[in-house]
């Protein structure tokens, strides 16, 4: 399998990477789809330049491909087709259990000739956390939703103490129901950690979003 990672650089995009991985399948790219301004990863909030270190240690072509919420669909199904002429023959997601998503996801994949691949589906939510930190990952909250949870959580890792403590604010600990996003930086398919520091955050409508700097590789 030639894999194309649908990529936001959180946790269930990463999992499901390293799931296909772990099945046979061979990285060939990372796609992220980013706002009209090329600045900004759509939902996750994540500029171009960190997701292209995360690419860099995971040592895989990373591809940002600017899109309103308008033309999504059509941008993407290009891009894939554009990967297919290139040998790619899957397209990874990391969606757990909304059939909406995968809906989806399996009608641009038919449009582009290639096929969907779901490495969680039904795994289970806290299946999915478990294996999340047991394979040695850590991803960082990076966004929140402040209709739905405090903003004490941005920046926190999400890890079991993490877990526990959005439970028992009844908060879905995998935040499927979009009450925050996060961003990975380590874990066993990168060269190292990644290098990276809080520079405050930024409030947008219901969203609060942490500003990401990257330090200086040594």
């Amino acid at each position: 399998m030639q894999l194309v990672c649908s990529w936001s650089g959180g946790k269930d995009s990463c999992l499901a990477l390293y799931r296909a991985l772990q099945a046979g399948g061979t990285a060939k790219c990372l796609l992220t789809m980013v706002n009209e301004q090329n600045s900004r990863s759509r939902s996750h909030g994540l500029e171009p330049a960190f997701l292209q270190a995360q690419a860099r240690l995971l040592n895989v072509e990373h591809r940002w491909c600017p899109a309103s919420w308008d033309n999504y669909e059509q941008v993407f199904v290009h891009e894939l087709r554009k990967l297919a002429g290139c040998g790619v023959t899957h397209a990874v997601f990391g969606d757990i259990d909304i059939a909406g998503h995968r809906e989806w996801e399996e009608s641009v994949c038919r449009q582009a000739g290639i096929q969907a691949l779901l490495p969680l589906w039904r795994l289970g939510r806290d299946k999915v956390l478990d294996q999340f930190i047991d394979a040695g990952f850590k991803a960082v909250i990076v966004v929140i939703n402040r209709e739905l949870m405090d903003t004490r959580f941005l920046g926190r890792v999400l890890d079991r103490q993490t877990i526990e403590e959005l439970t028992a604010c009844g908060i879905d600990p995998c935040g499927e129901q979009g009450e925050f996003h996060t961003a990975v930086v380590d874990g066993p398919l990168f060269a190292r950690p990644l290098a990276w520091q809080p520079r405050g955050s930024v409030a947008r409508e219901a969203h609060v979003f942490l500003d990401i700097e990257l330090k200086e590789e040594k």
